[in-house]
């Protein structure tokens, strides 16, 4: 099987192509540097993504939040059901963990501050 891929790890977007066997990566091709060519495997392997989004804040208003590391993208879905749970009380500051654990050794931060 043959994937073709749009890399995003820099502004040069390289076309990288990558043949799979069973789910193995046998070859990849079009990067111009191992940061596209790690990429182009994990994408076509277990894509992961950082998760952006908001979470409420008993006072009012939202509060921007990240994961402070790649998830899967399978897992996307199920870690927002437990982000829409969570109301933060005032006063959040930016870098503080809103929710340890919220992902398998994965925290989630706050990006601003409340």
């Amino acid at each position: 099987m043959k994937k073709e891929l749009t890399c995003i790890e820099c502004p040069k977007g390289c076309k990288i192509s990558v043949e799979l066997n069973d789910g193995i990566v046998e070859n990849v091709r079009g990067y111009d540097c191992l940061r596209g060519k790690k990429y182009a495997e994990s994408e076509v392997v277990c894509p992961v993504r950082v998760l952006t989004t908001t979470v409420r804040c008993s006072s009012g208003g939202m509060v921007s939040v990240k994961t402070d590391k790649p998830v899967k993208k399978s897992e996307l879905f199920d870690i927002m059901k437990r982000i829409n749970g969570i109301t933060l009380d005032s006063p959040v500051k930016i870098g503080q963990i809103v929710k340890k654990d919220i992902a398998k050794g994965v925290n989630l931060v706050a990006t601003c501050n409340k």
